[in-house]
């Protein structure tokens, strides 16, 4: 007899709305017995039908709720999912390179699938979508016709759902690095090894921004393999490119070699202590990219985040030219819009010059973000100008 759960009353609300997650603490009582990760049934505190989702009852998130009728989870479902997902991308005009599925946003809880040219990189994210990677497979190969399919499962949260980290090849044949196409400029991504899987593709329109705004010497903080280096290049005198990864830096050159570009310089070392130095030897850029990593992935950590994310973009500012830009990102839905505006409200208060907002935006359209689900609204990208 498959699950029935049936929440405490009110919790309903949030479900309802449209988010996915239904944690331990909401729920009043559960009904039947089935294997974890199966389909259960969820119910409000009356009784009335709210969804069904995949099980854990080794996670904080209960259930994640992703079918609202009668549907079960069988490959047509998933075959219709992935194909209502990847058809809203194509009709943006996504070709070679997009997030095809991007998980709660496309009622496809804990699954992320990305598209780099003729291959396909897989994140499961919970035990039910882990058992049902099979099915999940053949439905890409359908829709796709894929070279290869690579799993990068290798993130710490599959922890909390009692799974392993994995990396493995799904369908297929996988090389070592796959070359994209990205505002008109080659890239070659380390599907099996790099960030995320493999490349940041939410930040692909803010990429083609930053040529407006990247005039002279351009200075990019943490570079990685090298997309806004890239695109600064094609309007930049010169570009310096720094990470602390020297794996990194050799993709930024290899990609620089791959088309042809020679402004690009890279230097490897701690961005908080570079940008220090430079601060100390008063060298200055017409241009600052910041680009960190999240850095809070939970609540606990947001105080330590805000110290850093002041710290690297107050002396930034101190380094930009007058009139030039500051150009700034946060990747961690913990560091909130607000907060965000906070903390540079605050840097430009404390390096005693004079900013103003120039642009603001957020993750590309094939990263769409649920207005039930804060989680999905993550991606901060802000044009400052130091007068």
């Amino acid at each position: 007899m498959a699950y029935k759960v049936y929440l405490k009353k009110g919790e309903e609300k949030r479900i309802v709305a449209g988010h996915s997650w239904v944690y331990a603490n909401e729920v009043a009582k559960i009904d039947g017995k089935d294997k974890n990760g199966s389909l259960a049934e969820v119910y409000s505190f009356d009784g009335r039908f709210i969804g069904k989702g995949y099980i854990n009852h080794a996670s904080k998130i209960l259930v994640r709720v992703f079918i609202r009728g009668n549907e079960t989870d069988d490959e047509e479902y998933y075959l219709n999912a992935i194909k209502t997902a990847n058809d809203y991308r194509k009709r943006l005009g996504y070709e070679n390179c997009y997030r095809a599925v991007f998980a709660e946003a496309d009622n496809l809880p804990a699954l992320i699938v990305d598209k780099y040219g003729d291959y396909l990189a897989v994140q499961c994210l919970s035990l039910g979508i882990d058992l049902r990677k099979e099915i999940i497979c053949k439905c890409l190969v359908k829709l796709f016709s894929p070279k290869g399919i690579f799993e990068r499962s290798d993130v710490a949260v599959r922890k909390k759902e009692g799974l392993p980290e994995m990396k493995q090849v799904l369908y297929g044949e996988v090389p070592d690095y796959v070359e994209i196409v990205e505002n008109g400029l080659k890239m070659l991504v380390d599907i099996k090894n790099g960030q995320k899987t493999g490349y940041f593709l939410d930040q692909k329109e803010n990429r083609f921004t930053v040529r407006k705004y990247c005039r002279g010497e351009v200075l990019d903080c943490f570079c990685n393999s090298g997309g806004f280096s890239l695109n600064a290049s094609t309007v930049a005198d010169k570009v310096l490119a720094c990470d602390i990864s020297e794996l990194a830096l050799k993709n930024v050159r290899d990609n620089a070699r791959l088309n042809g570009v020679k402004n690009i310089e890279t230097l490897c070392g701690d961005v908080f202590e570079v940008l220090r130095t430079f601060r100390k030897d008063k060298r200055l850029f017409d241009t600052v990219i910041l680009d960190p990593p999240a850095f809070c992935k939970t609540a606990d950590e947001v105080k330590d985040a805000y110290r850093g994310y002041k710290d690297i973009n107050l002396t930034a500012m101190k380094i930009v030219k007058s009139g030039g830009f500051l150009i700034t990102c946060s990747c961690s839905h913990y560091m909130t819009t607000t907060l965000f505006d906070k903390m540079l409200i605050g840097a430009a208060k404390e390096s005693g010059r004079t900013v103003r907002y120039v642009e603001i935006k957020t993750q590309a359209p094939d990263h769409p973000a649920l207005l039930s689900a804060e989680e999905t609204h993550y991606l901060k990208f802000i044009v400052l100008q130091v007068v």
